[in-house]
């Protein structure tokens, strides 16, 4: 059976395990680099990663965006959104179906 983690700061995280996800305390690079295989050999699918821990450890993460599992999902840290997780995603989709797309600005 397939798990899901989240992995960042420990304060942006912790309400995750309430809902029943398994939570990676992670601030930097080293940390991603070692957490991450031990949740493909645990069998997790699907990856959450805090925004700022996902841009110290970018080009590690660009890597494994060539498997298809584990997905590695950013989401905002407790101290905003800094848009990293919508980059993210639309290179990937830029990259698998050639196509750009525009996420509309908030205001909120």
């Amino acid at each position: 059976m397939y798990k899901i983690a989240v992995m960042g700061d420990k304060e942006s995280i912790f309400g995750f395990s309430a809902i029943g996800m398994d939570i990676y305390p992670a601030y930097e690079e080293k940390d991603v680099k070692k957490i991450i295989p031990q949740l493909i050999e645990k069998n997790y699918a699907i990856i959450y990663i805090t925004e700022n821990v996902s841009i110290k450890a970018e080009k590690y993460l660009e890597k494994l965006q060539k498997n298809k599992i584990p997905a590695i999902l950013t989401i905002p840290s407790n101290t905003g959104n800094i848009h990293q997780g919508e980059k993210r995603i639309k290179d990937m989709v830029q990259k698998a179906v050639g196509i750009e797309i525009n996420f509309k600005e908030s205001n909120s």
